[in-house]
């Protein structure tokens, strides 16, 4: 086989990943699916590869960041139940008086996934406030996916001190900190947080000019967004901000694992808000096995397709292809940035492309000419760029939330989220780095 058909055949299996998500296939599905096509394709032993590179890069992944999953899930679904993160969002809406919604919706899933809360539940509970401001404001639905999932998956899970696991996977591969490379990191934070800011006003402006508003006959009915609870129904925000800062405190300052900081928050959480939740004990028992429930798909889905990119990883086209990038002369960040990207979109997650990218790859990131502190923050903002292509699950799940297509809604999520992103990390956190900050 060619050397041509070799790396082609990577890319039409994440063109195929992508084409198929499209049709809501489950990345359940997907992954072993185009597995078994690239093996066949690239005439690999079928079982021998199934097992020793699929279902062992799949079973390291879910070794490593299962109890991660698990506690972030417990936290969220806490959260989202005793509807402390409503809370945080209601105290929020107030400060713009109506103004910047789409902003003020990419700020508050900031705020609560910079937090500790899970992305998924941050959706979910956020979704019906969403749905009330963009209806008051008159906004058009088609900006509700960016504006929901650009706070949640850009600068509040690559910056320094988040405590998220796309800044966990390069701590325990790098032996860096949460703080990484610290003012190159927040740089990029205030250039996406400034850039999105943009975007979204200018598309929200642009299209109520155009008369896209929110009743548009064009747009699938919406379902039922739930209940909208007045602020003498929800706990104080107040409290409810304390436990995201006592996961930050513990996780940046004491220093703890995450998985204790955010064990630490929940514990917390549970104490402040144990009388919201009905039937005492029983009640919580429900709740927190929605979180453990959650965590399991969550991961699973994560790590069949982290196994599909494992595959990728084992292939002679994916050899030929970094051997093709270390050639041309480029300097150690553009070749973390790229290798990272390429292994995010292959694997349709920034988590699970920063796992393949480490794992194929990260004894040749450490004999690079570059300090661990800078590949750890190039390669945490560089996996949250090529995630966001279409296949990626979040987006099919957050576009389902909001009853829009890909047509109606991915073109402001694929520039908050691959573009700007990209924009970031190539003008601001490179160039700083490059610099020695």
């Amino acid at each position: 086989m060619s050397d041509f058909f070799q790396i082609a055949v990577l890319f039409i299996a994440i063109l195929l990943f992508s084409i198929l998500a499209f049709k809501r296939i489950s990345a359940v599905i997907l992954g072993p699916l185009l597995a078994i096509f690239i093996i066949l394709s690239t005439r690999m032993p079928i079982f021998q590869t199934m097992l020793e590179n699929y279902m062992k890069t799949a079973a390291d992944y879910v070794q490593k960041y299962f109890l991660i999953f698990f506690l972030g899930a417990l936290f969220g679904v806490i959260y989202q139940h005793t509807h402390a993160a409503e809370a945080i969002a209601n105290k929020l809406i107030k400060i713009t008086k109506g103004k910047y919604t789409a902003s003020l919706i990419m700020f508050i899933t900031g705020i609560l996934t910079f937090g500790g809360i899970s992305g998924f539940v941050v959706f979910f509970a956020i979704y019906p406030i969403a749905v009330q401001l963009f209806r008051e404001s008159k906004l058009t639905r088609r900006l509700m996916p960016a504006a929901i999932s650009a706070g949640t998956w850009t600068w509040s899970m690559n910056a320094p001190a988040s405590p998220s696991i796309q800044n966990v996977i390069p701590m325990r591969s790098l032996g860096t900190t949460a703080l990484a490379s610290t003012v190159p990191g927040f740089a990029a934070m205030i250039a996406q947080i400034v850039l999105i800011v943009i975007w979204l006003e200018y598309r929200s402006k642009s299209m109520t000019s155009r008369g896209l508003l929110f009743d548009d006959p064009s747009l699938k009915p919406l379902e039922e967004a739930g209940k909208v609870y007045e602020d003498s129904e929800l706990p104080s925000a107040g409290l409810a901000i304390i436990p995201p800062i006592v996961i930050l405190i513990l996780f940046n300052v004491v220093k703890l694992p995450l998985e204790a900081a955010v064990l630490g928050g929940c514990i917390l959480a549970i104490l402040f808000f144990y009388k919201r939740i009905s039937n005492g004990v029983d009640g919580w028992i429900d709740v927190l096995n929605k979180g453990a429930q959650n965590s399991v798909t969550a991961i699973l889905n994560t790590a069949l397709v982290v196994g599909f990119a494992g595959v990728a990883s084992k292939t002679t086209g994916f050899g030929l292809l970094i051997d093709k990038l270390k050639r041309i002369k480029m300097s150690p960040a553009w070749f973390v940035a790229i290798t990272v990207a390429i292994s995010a979109g292959a694997a349709g997650s920034a988590s699970g492309g920063l796992g393949v990218a480490f794992a194929a790859l990260g004894d040749v990131y450490k004999t690079l000419n570059i300090s661990p502190e800078s590949i750890h923050r190039i390669a945490a903002i560089a996996a949250g760029t090529l995630d966001s292509l279409p296949h990626q699950g979040a987006q099919i799940t957050l576009l389902g939330i909001c009853s829009l297509t890909h047509k109606e809604g991915y073109l402001d999520i694929g520039v908050t989220q691959i573009l700007i992103p990209a924009i970031a990390l190539i003008c601001v956190c490179i160039p700083l780095i490059q610099l020695g900050l």
